[in-house]
């Protein structure tokens, strides 16, 4: 049973790591936690002056004896003055027995332009990629006895790649609108379409294309109440394309004073993994109100429901998400374009 376990982990482990040799890119179940990831246009849209957050995903951790894991960190500058900012992202992902790796640090400027009646940012994306891989880590035929299975401390005669190792410059861009309860943005990845290849076969990274939208509904129907003691719906929704993979989330949150909580449904398809229900909740920590301090705190779980991955053999995936907002002392009286106008980070 334990070499059968281990054989179906692998294999399992195997097809994923197909479906990422393919190109496709990871994506958050948390992605109102994650907004530089989402779409560049969301950079430095925030109340305060600097974020820091910071979100991992560990994806069907009880497979095989590798893994899929996930992280990005950004800090943001807000620059009152129009309406955007200046934004660092450091993204990782991790994938499989062989390590494949790939790291990538960006550069973001968002700028927003509009009235009293709509907001409308504009993002730009560019940066440093590296794309890994420990071929020492990979199983082949060769190593396999029919009968007994994998053969610890066999080499195998397989040909390796050219390299294991390869740099690229990737590029993206978003725009986002924001009018009364309604928000919706489109962004674009890969604009370039680098190569990613490690055998000097040309590996063209397809674009990866992403439209969301969202509305906030408002429960409480007395308006002369505080902000704060309001309760909202917020039903949103989120489409992937990337080559042949596509994946659409939709589900709500339900907002009121510090605590969101929210239920999705992720669609499934040929290179996007099996469909999933996901659960999660919010909590804003508020240090100082009047000053827009504030950490937040996100967690969040998916169940596949697919009939080849199931919760069963998979454990589902897990994020968990922070981040840190505050005011700095010289900008406590800085003049702010489109004070009082509803932004994009209202409806999260």
């Amino acid at each position: 049973m334990g070499i059968k376990k281990h054989l179906y982990g692998l294999l399992l482990l195997t097809v994923l790591c197909c479906v990422n040799a393919q190109a496709q890119d990871h994506m958050y179940s948390q992605f109102f936690n994650s907004p530089n990831y989402l779409n560049p246009a969301l950079n430095g849209q925030f109340e305060g002056d600097l974020r820091m957050s910071l979100i991992y995903r560990n994806q069907y951790s009880s497979i095989g004896n590798g893994g899929l894991s996930y992280l990005t960190a950004t800090i943001d500058y807000n620059v009152p003055r129009f309406g955007g900012g200046f934004g660092l992202m450091f993204t990782r992902a991790s994938e499989g027995t062989a390590y494949l790796n790939k790291n990538n640090i960006s550069g973001i400027y968002s700028y927003s332009v509009g009235s009293e009646s709509f907001v409308l940012s504009f993002g730009l994306q560019a940066g440093i990629t590296n794309r890994s891989v420990d071929y020492s880590k990979l199983v082949f035929s060769d190593q396999i006895d029919p009968r007994l299975g994998y053969i610890p401390g066999s080499v195998s005669g397989a040909d390796a790649a050219l390299f294991n190792n390869k740099f690229y410059f990737d590029s993206g861009a978003g725009i986002n609108l924001t009018t009364g309860d309604f928000n919706i943005g489109g962004a674009a990845q890969h604009i370039n379409r680098p190569n990613e290849s490690f055998t000097g076969v040309p590996a063209k990274l397809p674009m990866r294309g992403t439209l969301h939208a969202s509305y906030r509904y408002n429960l409480t129907k007395d308006d002369n109440i505080d902000e704060d003691q309001k309760s909202y719906i917020i039903p949103s929704v989120v489409l992937y394309k990337q080559s042949q993979a596509q994946s659409v989330a939709l589900g709500l949150q339900y907002k009121r004073r510090s605590i969101n909580a929210g239920l999705w449904y992720r669609s499934g398809g040929l290179g996007s993994g099996p469909a999933s229900v996901v659960v999660s909740f919010i909590f804003d920590v508020f240090i100082n109100h009047e000053g827009a301090e504030k950490m937040r705190l996100g967690v969040s779980h998916d169940v596949p429901a697919g009939r080849g991955l199931n919760y069963s053999n998979t454990s589902g995936t897990t994020e968990g998400s922070v981040s840190y907002e505050t005011t700095l002392p010289y900008g406590m009286n800085q003049y702010r374009k489109f004070n009082g106008n509803r932004r994009c980070y209202d409806f999260y």
